[in-house]
């Protein structure tokens, strides 16, 4: 089953349901996936799809440190359950472990040796760990690397 196929069926679960909140940031997502695809004029695989997913993780997590700043519980709640629901989707994420010794293994394999070649070793990193770690965390461990 592909991922917008689960997407449609867990929508219509989450109606079945009455679960609002799963339901809103599914109906939100495929919106997003159907606006990409008329755009730019062509059908999302899999892959596709999960870069949709995670660019709408990354706003919210955006979003959700903005209203912990603000003090505001009740959508640091609301945002966080959506991201729970949108986190349900996305390949299991790595631990910091694993993608330091990526980080390692790239910058082993492609010359790296200081902080010059940052930009490098990102564009090198991001791939092999699409959809399976945050790019925020993985921009810190470069930097905690190469200090």
């Amino acid at each position: 089953m592909s991922l917008k196929d689960r997407l449609n069926s867990d929508f219509k679960d989450a109606l079945k349901n009455r679960e609002s909140i799963r339901k809103n940031v599914i109906n939100m997502v495929r919106a997003a996936i159907k606006q990409y695809e008329v755009d730019n004029r062509k059908e999302l695989d899999d892959n596709g799809v999960l870069d949709v997913i995670a660019k709408q993780i990354k706003m919210r997590k955006d979003a959700l440190s903005d209203f912990e700043k603000g003090n505001r519980a009740d959508l640091v709640e609301q945002y966080q359950s959506e991201i729970d629901v949108l986190m349900g989707y996305m390949p299991e994420q790595l631990t910091e472990d694993e993608i330091r010794k990526i980080v390692m293994d790239v910058a082993q394999r492609i010359g790296v040796q200081d902080k010059k070649d940052f930009g490098k070793l990102m564009g090198a990193v991001m791939p092999e760990v699409k959809g399976r770690a945050d790019g925020n965390i993985v921009r810190n461990i470069v930097d905690s690397i190469f200090k």
